[in-house]
């Protein structure tokens, strides 16, 4: 075979992957709108009210005849949608990765998370049940196909272009999610001006990211390719798929050492996330229009943010550049205690900073895991890496709430969180990465 044959051949490659890596970044912008729009911003107090109309004069609902305090009813469903899933992910993984085609998957979960956020339109009148239905398998759905997408990243970026395609993944999810969270808070602030009511409005915000999940799906449908199977003696489906996933994960304790790190510090940064508008409304006075402004400007920041440390990555590596992130977060979590009451400035300040480190932080984690994926396991590894990012997420909000519970101050269970990350940065500055991923069978990058 002649030289020029192989340089056609390598450029027809990379060309290749370039053209994969711009229809994989589509799927973060077709499915963070859903997080943004229906579980950040809309789904949680519309589902609470239809809850309430629905309680009986106790203030209880009743599905499947166990009384639930209609105002728990949200956080419920999200808790059994996160069990559905903590189930469903290593199955699928296992699947993908002893077929080779993940395609398939991603679209069936995709599609099946589109349609049943699209069925949110239905939800009106006292219909709790629908929605808590439709919210567990949209939840679920979301995680499957994250999974899916996630284990893609080895396979369509060389390990020195991964930071950065992982960053750019992010950017565009965090874009999208502002995007429409603008011409959806329009059309809520101004629903008698186009002729609608407030729920109607609410139900259309939701719908809409459904569509717009499902139709920004073709794009990578369309780009991305399915890979031979590497996994040889697969696995039965079933149960057995997980306790198989376990115990091949404990032959690289490296890998798990890195998830274990990051399971601490990201639980984290989901509770800062989750619990960041409480604190705005309940210890500093904000209003509803002063949080939902805060919520654009970390959408809008974080994309700047994840390709910023992207390009940190570059010269300092992902592991340095995380830590740095986690240094960042302890400072802004600090500042966010001694924020005065009843003044907005200083909460946008605090937005800007969470913005500007959490893309990054997520994005650079990703890439980073997934140099410690042995190959042909991608699906099957990625899947224990969403359970540590959607299956422990309860281990922040827990402190959160019981530190408010002893000390009656926001104040408090907002520093408390400092613990998640201080923890999270010492777990991660002893994993010796480059000899985990050596371990794992990969090839070292000179930056990591």
């Amino acid at each position: 075979m002649g030289t020029d044959t192989v340089r056609a051949r390598a450029a027809d490659e990379a060309a290749g992957l370039r053209r994969e890596q711009r229809g994989w970044y589509f799927y973060d912008w077709a499915c963070s709108v859903y997080s943004t729009s229906v579980l950040t911003v809309f789904l949680g107090p519309y589902l609470t009210a239809v809850a309430e109309r629905a309680a009986d004069a106790d203030g209880y609902v009743h599905p499947l005849g166990v009384p639930v305090r209609a105002g728990s009813f949200f956080a419920y469903s999200v808790s059994l949608s996160v069990i559905v899933a903590v189930v469903v992910m290593p199955l699928v993984g296992g699947a993908a990765d002893r077929t080779g085609r993940k395609k398939p998957l991603l679209a069936a979960a995709a599609y099946t998370g589109a349609a049943a956020t699209t069925g949110m339109f239905f939800l009106d009148g006292d219909r709790y049940l629908l929605g808590g239905l439709l919210l567990v398998v949209a939840n679920a759905a979301q995680s499957v196909g994250m999974m899916l997408y996630n284990s893609y990243l080895p396979q369509i970026a060389p390990p020195e272009q991964r930071d950065a395609v992982s960053s750019r993944g992010w950017a565009f999810g965090y874009a999208a999610g502002s995007l429409v969270l603008v011409v959806n808070l329009v059309l809520y602030s101004a629903h008698d001006s186009f002729g609608l009511s407030e729920s109607a409005a609410v139900r259309v915000c939701l719908a809409s990211a459904g569509l717009w999940w499902g139709a920004f799906t073709l794009v990578p449908l369309r780009t991305l390719r399915d890979r031979h199977a590497r996994v040889e003696g697969a696995t039965a489906p079933g149960l057995r798929q997980l306790a198989a996933t376990v115990r091949d994960m404990r032959r690289h304790p490296l890998t798990l050492a890195f998830l274990l790190a990051y399971l601490i510090y990201n639980d984290g940064i989901q509770t800062v996330i989750s619990q960041a508008s409480v604190y705005g409304s309940e210890e500093l006075g904000l209003g509803q229009s002063t949080l939902i402004v805060a919520v654009l400007l970390v959408q809008v920041l974080a994309v700047a943010g994840a390709l910023a440390m992207g390009r940190l990555a570059r010269t300092y590596g992902a592991q340095r550049t995380i830590l740095g992130s986690l240094v960042a977060w302890t400072v802004t979590l600090t500042a966010g205690y001694f924020l005065p009451a009843r003044a907005p400035v200083w909460f946008f300040v605090l937005a800007s900073g969470i913005g500007l480190v959490l893309g990054g932080s997520q994005a650079l984690s990703r890439s980073l895991f997934s140099h410690l994926v042995p190959p042909g396991k991608e699906a099957e590894y990625f899947s224990a890496y969403e359970m540590s990012d959607r299956g422990m997420s309860w281990l922040g909000p827990l402190l959160f709430g019981m530190t408010y519970q002893l000390t009656g101050s926001y104040r408090s269970a907002i520093i408390s969180l400092v613990a998640f990350f201080v923890l999270g940065f010492v777990l991660l500055a002893r994993v010796p990465v480059r000899r985990a991923i050596s371990e794992a069978g990969n090839a070292v990058p000179e930056k990591i």
